[in-house]
């Protein structure tokens, strides 16, 4: 059987020999993969490669249509075996990756994650204007270490500005973080699923292997020729900038707090102003400001002058011609 949709080609034989048949263990396999689950062999269950290819290549034609539109699909692999598969795949159709260790909210708090981003820039043009040649040796050094552990982590979404329009993860199970991050963004989730994870975890689950390297290689080399389709698609319509339709990140309350502007129309100086003379609030049931202003002014309008010896006592006495008898 061979399923074609333009130029991507997805033959079952090809993905018979690459592995991509080949579940996980009885006693680990999770009912949700009933569906997809052709049948059982030596204590080991075997993936319908049929339903493998037909979810496949919905996948693919799902991530042609996002590359069309100019929109990104962040790639995340943190196994051992798919390192490097998808930092080669992502490289080649210019997408972002994540292969080493997903920090957490780097979807949902990317404005944060931004930030460390701009931090390693600021690093290499010090580099380049040579600043960091004045410093101390031991700075020099430090900085260097920093920068090293920024490239590993972010380095593959240096160049992202905004969140993407999709992600794909090759182990559901063992990305689960990100995937979570993507469902709670709205993102279209894409991945692996073998038969120990449950499909319904993303829009576009592709049962398969997510173990071995050649099966990954496989499906990932489908879903690359997919993208680079959709690319050169929009290409030839002559279409803007990629960044032109993603869309904006979210503003996160820290970024709020640093960078919060005057409202339109209204100088920050005007809304400072403003805000000294907002009313203070008063306690209720006790006297407001208004009230004690008079009597302030009024009894600072009376003469200063010391109080006569006849009147230093507790109650007034009466001025009188007669001489005070003892």
């Amino acid at each position: 059987m061979e399923q074609t949709a333009s130029r991507v080609r997805i033959d079952v034989n090809e993905m018979l020999e690459a592995g991509v048949h080949f579940g996980h263990l009885r006693s680990k396999w999770n009912p949700g993969m009933k569906e997809y689950i052709f049948m059982e062999k030596n204590g080991i269950h075997l993936i319908d490669l049929d339903k493998s290819a037909r979810k496949l290549m919905e996948a693919a034609n799902a991530m042609r249509a996002i590359a069309r539109s100019g929109r990104s699909i962040l790639f995340v692999a943190t196994k051992k075996q798919a390192k490097e598969i998808i930092r080669e795949a992502a490289q080649r159709v210019n997408m972002p990756f994540v292969t080493e260790r997903w920090l957490g909210g780097m979807l949902t708090n990317f404005n944060t994650v931004r930030k460390s981003i701009k931090k390693m820039s600021n690093i290499d043009r010090m580099g380049a204007d040579g600043t960091i040649n004045n410093m101390a040796k031991r700075e020099r050094l430090m900085m260097s270490r920093e920068r090293e552990k920024l490239e590993r982590v972010l380095g593959g979404i240096a160049n992202l500005q905004r969140p993407p329009a999709a992600i794909f993860v090759v182990d559901i199970k063992r990305e689960h973080i990100a995937v979570a991050e993507g469902r709670r963004l709205g993102l279209t989730t894409f991945g692996i699923a073998d038969t120990n994870v449950d499909p319904r975890q993303v829009d576009h689950a592709i049962p398969g292997n997510d173990d071995a390297a050649k099966s990954i290689a496989y499906i990932v080399e489908v879903l690359t020729r997919a993208i680079e389709e959709g690319l050169a698609e929009r290409k030839k319509s002559g279409k803007g900038d990629e960044n032109d339709a993603l869309p904006m990140a979210p503003r996160s309350p820290e970024a709020s707090a640093e960078g919060e502007q005057a409202p339109e129309g209204q100088p920050a100086a005007e809304a400072m102003k403003a805000d000294a003379q907002a009313p203070i609030a008063q306690p209720e049931g006790g006297r407001t400001r208004k009230r004690m202003e008079p009597q302030r002014a009024a009894s600072s309008t009376l003469p200063d002058q010391p109080l006569p010896a006849d009147q230093k006592g507790s109650r007034p006495v009466e001025a009188t011609d007669e001489p005070l008898q003892s």
